[in-house]
Parts: structure tokens; sequence; C-alpha cells
């Protein structure tokens, strides 16, 4: 299996497969190109790297068909829409289910590499994204249920001395639950430990950031 990013084309027209092949891999991208969709989702393992350019009318499984597959299945790969002029209302529909950008034909060589460079570029986001909030996870896991509790109220913008007397413990005690919450997380400053949380999900968007 291939890490490297990839542009997957998928289009019935041969002679349009191979146009887009040279013009993408010209432009130094790693392209692969199929003339279905069922043949496009016979090899695409989920989770590969890269984008999806795709016609919206083809024999068997259509454009739209393939994408809302994607969806179902909640693969999710960025797509850009390859469409005739008759067909820009089923390209506008593929936009409001997700899609990046539909590029009309005949199309402007600059304006689709732009495009797909954008495309790949949010499947990179999205990757780093979900690394981050996996790590955010794990180290989540390591802290205590008394730990939860006082990065919960830190991140609320309470005071040591206003966190002591709900739990019921000592100042001394809230400040070293609060340092090991602050290892555990690897944060350096309160704006960080809330960001992680923000991150996590575990965090309204109002929370105090410093």
């Amino acid at each position: 299996m291939n890490s490297e990013p990839t542009v997957f084309v998928v289009d019935d027209d041969e002679a349009m497969r191979h146009s887009l092949e040279w013009l993408i891999a010209s432009a130094g991208l790693r392209t692969q190109s199929f003339g279905s969709a069922e043949e496009f989702l016979r090899t695409y393992y989920p989770g590969q790297a890269g984008c999806l350019l795709l016609d919206v009318r083809m024999p068997g499984m259509s454009g739209l068909e393939l994408q809302a597959y994607l969806a179902r299945e909640e693969i999710r790969i960025p797509v850009v829409i390859i469409t005739g002029h008759g067909d820009v209302a089923m390209a506008v529909k593929a936009m409001r289910a997700g899609a990046l950008d539909f590029i009309e034909k005949p199309f402007n060589d600059e304006a689709l590499i732009a495009s797909l460079r954008a495309a790949l570029d949010a499947d990179q986001r999205r990757r780093v994204d979900r690394l981050q909030r996996a790590e955010i996870a794990r180290r989540l896991a390591e802290l205590t249920p008394r730990e939860h509790e006082v990065m919960a109220m830190v991140t609320e913008g309470r005071s040591n001395r206003e966190i002591a007397a709900g739990l019921g413990v000592s100042t001394k005690t809230v400040e070293a639950h609060r340092a090991r919450v602050m290892d555990k997380m690897r944060a350096q400053s309160l704006a960080e430990l809330v960001r992680m949380c923000l991150v996590a999900g575990i965090l309204a968007n109002d929370a105090p950031a410093n």
C-alpha cells in the first residue's frame, strides 16, 4: 500500500483519463486512474492519503452515488467534481454533499491543479487533526478521576482556592493535582490545556484561554 498522497481519477472516458493523468503527473503529483466507480472501490483502501477527482456521469455507479457510498461508509476523502455544462446542477448537489469543488469541462489546467492541491492540503490537515485528537485522548486516559475533576475546574477558570473548597481538600492538594495534570497532558500553560480540551471536545468554545 502506497502512503504517498495520490490523486485518484475516476472517469469512464479513456481519453479524458489519460489527459488528466498526464496533466496531474506534469504538476508533480502522484495519480492513479479508474474507468468506473466500481473499479476504484475494488482498489482503494480506506484511509489512503489523497483526493478523488470524480466525473459525475458514468455507467453503473454514478459519481454522486460513489460520493454517497463513501459518506455512508465514513470514508473521508476530499472530492473534486469534473462536470460538463449540462451537469452543473448535479455538481452543485455534490458540493452540498461535501465535495470541495467542481470543475466544468473544458477546464483550465491551472485551476484544476490548484483545486487538487487544495484538496490534498485539506486531506493532510484532516490527518494531522486526527492524530492530534488521538494523542490528546491518550493523554487524557492517563489522568485519574480526581485529576479529571481538577482539570475540568481549572479549565473553567476557577482558582486553586475555589477548587479546594469545591472538592473539600487543601489548596496544596489541588496544586499537586494540577501539576500532575499539566505534566501528563504535556501542557506548558493553561491556554494550551484549554486548547487540548477544545480539540478533544470536552470543553465549550467560550472557555477561558488565559
